[in-house]
């Protein structure tokens, strides 16, 4: 029997840093990328302008089903029925409302299987909320990245601001704060890391001290992968 891919699921609440670890590990091991997020946020996006409202399970579950994504790996694009949406999805009323949907058990339902698809060989490391606990509960290396609420408001803070975008940082600490109650208190795969994670707090380490514990683990957990890397981005597979 063929032993599945191995998989390396990084949860965290928002601003931890664990999309941005995630990519770097990926492509340090040459392995595949699952940015969860991005497809609770084009649910919300296709929410958001279809008129669907944000508590209307039936609907959005159907959303989830239908959707038209592409992830074009040569540049780290997101396509949604062929328009790039990168930006679109990453815009803070996009957030709010992917952390709103991510709470509908229907939704996630729908999306389980779609995530699960993207892991191939050689591996794949997973970014989200739910990666160890629900979608890959076998997942050899399994860390949940943490970060307090005021580092990651101001990491967010300057993200935004590097964008051009004008935003409060105070504004940006109280969603922080709700989306953290939201996400914890939601019935369906609440945000919490696995018994089996090793809890990583961020809030005092650059992103490169981040990346090198998380391979250190990574060559514990898979030591066959450990000096597989090709250097590569860490691409997504098309869905």
């Amino acid at each position: 029997m063929t032993e599945p891919a191995p998989v390396i699921a990084i949860d965290g609440p928002g601003g931890a840093g664990k999309g941005t670890a995630s990519r770097l590990v990926a492509g340090r091991l040459g392995w595949h990328l699952l940015d969860s997020g991005a497809l609770y946020r084009l649910v919300a996006l296709a929410a958001l302008r279809a008129g669907v409202p944000l508590d209307d399970p039936g609907r959005l579950a159907a959303l989830a089903r239908g959707l038209d994504i592409e992830f074009l790996t040569a540049d780290d694009r997101v396509l949604l029925a062929g328009e790039d949406v990168t930006a679109a999805i990453r815009d803070e009323a996009c957030s709010q409302a992917a952390s709103q949907v991510a709470a509908i058990p229907a939704v996630r339902s729908a999306l389980a299987e779609r995530q699960r698809a993207f892991r191939r060989p050689p591996g794949l490391v997973a970014d989200g909320r739910d990666m160890g606990t629900v979608i890959f509960p076998d997942a050899g290396l399994k860390v949940f990245l943490t970060a307090s609420v005021e580092e990651r408001a101001r990491r967010r803070y300057k993200q935004l601001k590097e964008k051009g975008i004008d935003v409060s940082l105070p504004a940006l600490s109280r969603e922080l704060a709700e989306r953290d109650r939201r996400d914890a208190e939601r019935e369906v795969a609440p945000l919490r890391p696995s018994p089996d994670a090793r809890v990583l707090d961020t809030t005092q380490m650059t992103i490169d001290a981040v990346v090198a514990r998380i391979l250190e683990w990574a060559a514990t957990a898979y030591p066959a992968a450990a000096g597989t890397g090709t250097g590569g981005d860490g691409t997504r597979p098309e869905r």
